[in-house]
């Protein structure tokens, strides 16, 4: 049986991932027990405090346990903190050096989107891949840059470490968990039971592409604010850069370095981000969203709609058109 430690963190916790990740788990023991008579988990609240307090105090957890009263634990799971991260870190101290100390006797340790800031200031995700909500990944990359984040996994594993994307991602972590340890007709069961879609691998789909301008580098904001007015016209990055009184090198080596992506691959996402939002209007059509965002040949428009959204751009329109045009 593996003894299963829901992790209550100091600060603004996310009480969905907490009691969802205890109800999903839960119902799989029952259906497990049912099935063998033995149970499959052990799974308690462990907590920094007792009562462990939402720091907005909309909540209180009253964990059985705190951490240092957990000798040796299978499984940590870890769910998402908001508001600051940085405070939410230096709150969790004594949280994240249990994680570390449990990680070394063998445990193993999930992370729900942005929990995974909390695992990785314990050094353990350092080398290995991870996922979290795409709206933190590039915040997660620049005070994590040992860390292989990759932000288009819905969960991700390396080493006995799990990490999952976005908000409800955490379900689709909790099923794989469940597979894991009770096989894959647990899991499936389970899956049909919560109503979990268990072929969703990939959030590219729910990606919002808002540009990285946090860097502070001027002439970067100010080639990718051309960019953003210009994404339907032709550029190339020698013209960029000779109206930015610089070389060609020179504006991809501090453009790469201050948006983590090279200029065309911005330009790029640039277009694919305008053109979702033309394929979500039901009466715009596949060759109205590839005209608009500057491309004239249908091969390259889906190729490059599909490297940056996971799906043919048809797929999508099929997708979110159909679904915004009768959800009202």
């Amino acid at each position: 049986m593996k003894h299963v430690s829901i992790l209550v963190p100091k600060g603004q916790y996310s009480i969905v991932n907490i009691a969802g990740s205890f109800q999903i788990l839960s119902w799989a023991n029952d259906m497990f027990f049912q099935q063998s008579r033995k149970r499959l988990f052990a799974i308690e609240f462990v907590g920094h405090e007792r009562p462990a307090n939402d720091a907005e105090g909309l909540y209180t957890v009253t964990p059985p346990k705190i951490v240092k009263e957990v000798g040796k634990t299978d499984l940590i799971v870890i769910p998402a903190v908001h508001s600051d991260l940085s405070k939410a870190i230096r709150m969790n101290k004594e949280v994240i050096n249990w994680i570390t100390t449990q990680y070394q006797k063998g445990a193993e340790i999930a992370a729900f989107c942005i929990g995974a800031f909390l695992l990785a200031e314990t050094g353990i995700l350092n080398g290995k891949t991870c996922s979290t909500h795409w709206g933190e990944a590039s915040k997660l990359q620049k005070m994590y840059p040992k860390v292989k984040v990759q932000p288009e996994n819905i969960v991700a594993e390396s080493d006995g470490v799990y990490t999952s994307g976005g908000a409800y991602a955490f379900t689709n972590l909790v099923i794989y968990l469940i597979e894991r340890y009770g096989g894959r007709e647990l899991a499936l069961t389970t899956a049909k039971a919560f109503m979990i879609d268990v072929d969703k691998n990939s959030q590219s789909l729910f990606m919002i592409f808002n540009g990285q301008k946090d860097h502070g580098d001027d002439m970067v904001l100010k080639v990718q604010s051309q960019i953003e007015k210009n994404y339907d016209q032709s550029v190339t990055v020698k013209e960029l850069a000779d109206g930015h009184a610089t070389n060609r090198r020179t504006l991809e080596r501090r453009f790469k370095q201050a948006t983590g992506n090279s200029v065309i691959e911005y330009l790029q996402r640039v277009r694919v981000e305008r053109a979702k939002t033309i394929l979500e209007q039901p009466k715009r059509s596949v060759a109205d969203a590839m005209y608009t965002t500057g491309y004239n040949d249908s091969k390259a428009f889906r190729e490059v709609f599909k490297k940056y959204v996971g799906v043919s751009p048809a797929d999508y329109k099929k997708k979110f058109s159909a679904a915004l045009s009768t959800s009202w």
